[in-house]
């Protein structure tokens, strides 16, 4: 058992009696088990599990166990077994910070009795806002405060324990595995100003994971808040995923709220990050709303338009130029697509009853020029600016209307962008697509023969997807080349194989796609991929084996079917003869999302305090706060190829 060296020295230099309880220590023998033991000293096992929490692991010839003596309390179990029924129980509103200790003190109950009567305490935590009920017991009067006992009357017990301190842990340390805060443990133990090793502390009954024990300057505690993502995490404390991961090995079976973390206290240049304060989140569901059947406000919204149009490369006399300089500017071409969209938007919501007035401005894919258009204009009845579409002039923009408090949408950007608190990243950034592949590759592997195939330049997300998939087969490729021989002997027949194939390399790309097709005949094999790049849309990989493969990625938007009629795609081809493309249909989406949010939440801030989730056409949009500033959407579809070549969203 770990840490057992101490405790026994602690128990043979002193003769110790705290909180009028006595103890001694017993030696295991063979044969012995903690149930045996508990039997010689006419204990539970769980008094022997409240004192060497580390036997519920087992215990080893040798051992020693920590035994109370002289009549200890019985256990929280025992209290729980034997309390009277409860007569009537009181409704009661977890208010923020509350935790199941507080409420135990607050209504004279114990935390086992709580939990019996919320049945789903015993597997998740508290949450802020949830109703659970209190019991009131027939020997108990409710309303009437109970006396207080003094903090060394052994009455107390029934709602503590002991805990014995070890070398390097802390007090928030200590807190966090008894689900405490710092002040309710520093109430129990008023007489206790510096932690020394050795020495007993009185603590909650509710055990939750072994404490984190920071012995480096350069790692500090973090408690995950609700709702966090380890995109956000390693955003936050300036870490990459695996770092993160090696640091607090939990991770490897996700993430989870209210998990202690080991983070650092200095960024990669060695400066020191600022203060982590933990802040309290908000927790609710997440709402699928259509924000058209939830209007209310119908005031006339003023939006800015920020694109690169590069007018400035066109000369109004001469058509020829025009066609030139769309054919050559591909950015241009992006920004007018959008626009169309943007208008289409602007008309759909004026016929929901929300008009809009807008600015458009050309950022000309320049900082200064961002600068030079705020200066130059009155920005102050802006409810939201739509633009730019590059990084460098978003983050201008948003930075340069930071003080007006003017939210600034980036469209299309999956680049990290800049923590700024009025910047709206509308497009998940290529990590989220990654995270959320991978997650969902966790979730829904069970029972599947995994095989990553991935080369020397996907290292990272090799090691990323081994982690998360712990029994997954891998395969290494040759040179940009892997034979169907070798795919081969990793599938296993009858079962279903999915291969996560993972490079840029069209050769990998090709060789494998072909072989995997050719064993498709004889294997049930689906393809994943958490990133669909660039190589996959090159001519040298087959669409058609793509299809038979069942071929799944990660996307920030889904296509929209053609067979199925849509009100916009039918008013765009009537008015320009002509189906939209992604660009358009972003252009659309994204401003009626911002427009009917501002006109059903007031602001777009309020909406994501809403968490509401949001889908149009072909995108969706669920914002979260970065921790740092600003807002990230989250909302990525998994996508995969059917057989005739249609896209359908993975279930």
């Amino acid at each position: 058992m770990k840490y057992v060296t101490i405790i026994c020295l602690f128990f043979q230099v002193l003769s110790f009696t705290a909180f009028g309880q006595a103890y001694k220590y017993h030696t295991v023998a063979p044969e012995e088990n903690v149930y045996r033991i508990a039997l010689k000293y006419n204990l539970s096992t769980e008094d022997i599990y409240k004192y060497n929490p580390d036997a519920k692991n087992g215990v080893q010839v040798g051992t020693k166990l920590v035994i109370p003596i002289q009549g200890d309390a019985a256990s929280p179990s025992e209290s729980a077994t034997n309390s009277a029924d409860a007569v009537t129980f009181r409704t009661h509103q977890v208010e923020k910070k509350e935790t199941l200790y507080s409420l135990s003190k607050q209504y004279d109950v114990s935390i086992d009795d709580i939990k019996r009567y919320n049945k789903q305490l015993y597997s998740k935590e508290l949450q802020h806002g949830e109703t659970i009920q209190i019991p009131v017991f027939a020997k108990r009067e409710p309303g009437i405060a109970q006396p207080k006992p003094n903090v060394s009357s052994p009455a107390q017990t029934g709602k503590t324990r002991e805990h014995i301190i070890l070398p390097k842990e802390t007090k928030y340390g200590i807190a966090r595995k008894y689900g405490m805060t710092v002040k309710e443990l520093e109430d129990l133990n008023p007489m206790v100003d510096v932690l020394q090793p050795g020495i007993m502390l009185k603590v909650g009954t509710a055990v939750l994971n072994e404490p984190v024990i920071i012995t480096d300057t350069a790692f500090q505690f973090y408690e995950v808040q609700p709702q966090e993502t380890m995109f956000g995490l390693t955003r936050r404390f300036q870490i990459d995923q695996d770092s993160l991961v090696a640091l607090n090995p939990a991770l490897k079976d996700g993430l989870k709220y209210g998990m202690v973390l080991k983070v650092p206290t200095k960024d990669s240049s060695g400066r020191e990050l600022e203060d982590v304060e933990m802040p309290v989140t908000e927790t609710s569901e997440i709402k699928r709303m259509d924000l058209s059947n939830n209007l209310k406000d119908f005031s006339t919204k003023n939006l800015v338009l920020m694109l690169p149009y590069n007018l400035s490369k066109v000369r109004n006399d001469s058509v020829s130029n025009s066609v030139k300089v769309l054919q050559d500017d591909r950015v241009m071409r992006i920004s007018l697509d959008f626009h169309s969209g943007v208008i289409m938007a602007i008309e759909r919501a004026k016929e929901l009853g929300v008009s809009t007035n807008i600015k458009v401005f050309d950022t000309q894919q320049q900082a200064s020029r961002v600068i030079s258009i705020v200066q130059s204009n009155n920005f102050d009845n802006v409810d939201a600016v739509i633009g730019p579409l590059l990084q460098a002039t978003s983050e201008e923009a948003a930075s340069r209307l930071l003080r007006e408090k003017i939210p600034v949408v980036s469209p299309i950007s999956n680049r990290e962008l800049k923590a700024i608190p009025n910047l709206y990243q509308a497009r998940p950034s290529d990590e989220m697509l990654r995270d959320a592949m991978i997650e969902y590759l966790r979730i829904n592997a069970q029972g599947k023969n995994v095989i990553i195939v991935a080369d020397g330049s996907s290292t990272g997300v090799k090691t990323r997807l081994m982690n998360a998939l712990p029994n997954a087969r891998t395969v290494n490729p040759g040179a940009n080349n892997v034979t169907e021989s070798t795919l081969a002997a990793a599938l296993v027949k009858g079962r279903e194989n999915w291969v996560i194939l993972e490079s840029e390399s069209m050769g990998l790309l090709s060789s494998a796609t072909s072989a995997l097709n050719r064993l498709a005949r004889n294997n049930n094999i689906t393809l994943f991929t958490t990133n669909k790049n660039n190589s996959f849309e090159n001519d040298v990989v087959s669409n058609a084996h793509l299809g038979r493969l069942k071929f799944h990625f990660p996307s920030e938007y889904k296509e929209f079917d053609e067979t199925v009629k849509d009100d916009f795609i039918e008013a765009y081809k009537a008015k320009y003869n002509v189906i939209p493309n992604k660009y358009t249909v972003r252009g659309y989406d994204l401003t009626l999302d911002v427009l009917l949010r501002l006109a059903a939440m007031g602001s777009l801030e309020k909406s994501v305090e809403a968490n509401i989730i949001t889908e149009y056409v072909e995108n969706k949009f669920l914002y979260r706060a970065n921790p740092n500033g600003g807002f990230y959407n989250d909302a990525v579809y998994i996508m995969h190829y059917n057989e005739d070549l249609t896209l359908s969203i993975a279930k």
